[in-house]
Order: C-alpha cells, then structure tokens, then sequence
C-alpha cells in the first residue's frame, strides 16, 4: 500500500512520515526519488515514448512511472521502457490485463478511485502497489491541546 502526491499543503513531509511510521510506503517524497509522467506530460511531448525518452535523458537512474488509463495506453508505456505502470481508474478486469501485459517487464500501480473497502479486490489482481489517497487527504486529525493554568 502506497500513499498518493495528495499532501496537505505545508505539511507533505509530516504526512509522509505519519504514513511510514504507520507501516505504509510512500509513493514518492518529491519530484527528486521518481518520475510520474502524467497525461499533460505525454501531450507536450508528443507522446509516451518522448516523454520516456527525455526523462531518461534528463534525469538517469530515476524510475519512470507513466500514467495510464486504457489498454492502448498501457502498452504505449511498456514500449517506451517505463518501470511503473499507473492503472488509473481502470476495471478491475483491465487491472488484471494490465498485469498480464506487465509480467516481467514493469511494475503495476492501481491508483484512481481507491478505497479502503475496494483494497481485498484490487489486491487479489495481481498488482504490485495499490495507492491510497485516504491515507493522508482524508486522516482524522488528532484532536490536541495546550492549556496552562496559573
């Protein structure tokens, strides 16, 4: 189980150590330990394998995940070399293809419309990480305080 880039903003490093302490992964810190190349990326690239290739040049060493939210665009990702697929909001009958396609060749993230209740199902695909938005945009805050008395 993995968190999401979904952080409170001024306190993403906190959230991120409250899901590790906690026993999760975290996705990623910044854009400095991985590459999530999103549908934007792939459009002023000029496609998935650009996207891929620049990023490679740009940024060696680094995994490159690439975001997909159709069959088409799964296969797209593996030609272009990615290391992670993100199966956005996809079936879980295309979660499970996706990790047929993706055997041996990249990892598969399912990501998009998670929840806690879905984790059994899309855990049983296959799948190598499931991310988890409610794991910090929807963590209870804890209620404290600080009272002084003369």
């Amino acid at each position: 189980m993995l968190d999401t880039r979904k952080t409170t903003p001024t306190l993403r490093l906190l959230e991120k150590y409250a899901v590790a302490v906690g026993g999760a992964t975290n996705h990623r810190v910044g854009l400095f330990d991985a590459i999530l190349i999103k549908d934007n990326h792939v459009r002023l690239a000029g496609g998935v394998r650009a996207a891929v290739a620049r990023v490679r040049q740009h940024r060696p060493g680094l995994p490159v995940e690439v975001e997909a939210q159709s069959l088409n665009q799964v296969d797209e990702a593996l030609e272009a070399g990615a290391d992670i697929i993100l199966a956005d909001n996809l079936s879980l009958e295309h979660i499970r293809e996706t990790v047929r396609r993706a055997r041996g060749r990249a990892k598969v993230e399912i990501s998009g419309g998670v929840t806690l209740e879905r984790l059994p199902d899309l855990a049983a695909t296959g799948a190598d990480f499931v991310s988890v938005g409610a794991l910090t945009h929807s963590a209870p805050a804890v209620d404290i305080s600080f009272e002084i008395e003369p």
